[in-house]
Formats: C-alpha cells, structure tokens, sequence
C-alpha cells in the first residue's frame, strides 16, 4: 500500500512539474518553488522548534518569501544580502521579545539561521537557475538525475541491500542501494544528454550526473540525521507515500548549488 501511495502521488505530481517548469509562466515557477520552501521551512523548524515564538516564526517566513523575490527578479547581490539581514531582524525581535528565553531563545535562532542556510538559500538558487539561458532545461535535468537516484536507491536497496551504510544515522540505507541510486543516476544522466536539447558533451553530463547523485545521498543521509535526533519518522504528511515535503526535497537541497555552479 505505501508503495501505491508512493507511486500515486508520483504520478499525480509529474504533470504539475513539466507544466510550471517548462512551458507555465516564470512567475508561477516562482511561487511553486517558494511555496515548497515555505512548507519545508515550517516543518523543518517545527522538528527542531516546535515553540518558536509566533512572531518569530511570521518573521521567518517573510523574509524567505523576501529571498524568493530578490531571487526572482534577478539580484543575486540582493538576494545574498538578505540572508544576515534576516538574521538579525530575527535577532532583534528575540533580543526585545524573548530574551527571557534565555539559551532556548540562542538555540532557537541558530536553527532559523541553518534553515534558511539548508532550505532558502538553496531554492533561491533554483530560481536564479531558471533565469540562465535553458535554465529549465537544467532543472528538469537536475529532478530526473536526482529523482532517478532516490528511487534506485529505495529499491534496489529494499529487494537486495545487506550491508548498511550508516545505521547510526539511518538503519533502512545500504551500501547495496547507495550504489544502484548511483547507476541510476548516471543512466539518467546519459539518457536526458541524449535525448534533451542540452547540446553538452555527454561526459561532462555523466560527471555533473555523478556528483549530483553523491550530493542527493548526503543530503538524505543529512535529514536522516536531523529526524533522528529528534525522534521523527517524517517531517511531515503531505505527500502520501512520501512523508513531508522535506523528506521529497532533502536531496536536492544538497545538489542545487552544484548544478548553480556548473551552469553559472
């Protein structure tokens, strides 16, 4: 049955994904990539905050949205620039309302900072991407490599993985699956090369494909970790089959700069 979810919601989602990235107005791009940002975040900062102030947390998610826009309209300076601003908006409101708080209040704005480092900046880039030349070619590119890789590696890894690969971090990952996410990755890669109207040598597309799928890895292997600590299963519930919108996008987090910087 989870598989049928899975699958299910799979489906259901691809068509929404070739519309808004490919031929949908850029503006709805934008906002697609903002909302996930937006879910991310929360539930990001409602496993590691879960009694962030209020204020605190409306602050927070202005100012992403404000990331997201400085990002859409092409100032990269700007968009960089919002980053400690908003941290320290977020520091004052803490320094003026909570400071009660004492070292939870310290805490609680180290985790919004590694937040927004982790979810915000990351998909502010997508958006930056998208404004190159083929950019949306390059993000379907970027989905389907590390798309490819996560199933590959849920599989292959469920049907024949016997050697764990970190059960400190997470016990379902094997070194068996690591490997066949890998492959995967790298079939993808060559097929979109061939296939798509990226004119690139297919070599620099399989190297690109192999260090995409070694950053998904550790950027799953990274909200593992975070889930663990906690004691969460998932970061939340609504992708059926799927787990929250940060279990679906904690590979690409890790994976979008590297496509920034190949294509910058």
């Amino acid at each position: 049955m989870m598989h049928l979810r899975r699958w299910l919601t799979s489906i259901a989602a691809i068509p929404i994904l070739l519309f808004t990235i490919g031929p949908g107005p850029r503006w709805l791009f934008c906002s697609l990539v903002s909302f996930v940002s937006l879910v991310a975040l929360y539930e990001f900062l409602q496993i590691t905050s879960p009694r962030l102030p209020r204020a605190v947390g409306i602050l927070s998610f202005t100012l992403c949205l404000g990331l997201m826009a400085s990002a859409y309209r092409g100032q990269l300076p700007l968009t960089l620039g919002l980053f400690p601003l908003a941290m320290f908006l977020l520091w004052g409101v803490h320094l003026f309302f909570y400071a009660s708080e004492g070292s939870h209040s310290i805490q609680d704005l180290g985790k919004i900072a590694l937040g927004f480092i982790y979810i915000c900046l990351p998909l502010s880039l997508l958006i930056v991407i998208d404004r190159q030349p083929q950019g949306n070619m390059w993000i379907f590119f970027l989905i389907v490599v590390v798309f490819a890789g996560d199933t590959g590696a849920f599989y292959l890894g469920r049907f024949v993985g016997k050697h764990k690969l970190y059960p400190a971090v997470s016990p379902g990952k094997t070194w068996e699956g690591s490997a066949g996410g890998f492959v995967a990755s790298l079939l993808a890669a060559l097929l979109f090369s061939l296939l798509s109207s990226l004119k690139q040598p297919v070599l620099g597309m399989l190297a690109l494909g192999a260090c995409l799928s070694v950053t998904e890895q550790v950027g799953d292997l990274s909200e593992s970790m975070i889930k663990r600590a906690y004691g969460v299963k998932d970061s939340g519930t609504l992708l059926p089959g799927h787990g929250g919108i940060l279990d679906r996008i904690d590979g690409l987090l890790f994976s979008i700069p590297v496509l920034y910087l190949s294509v910058s």
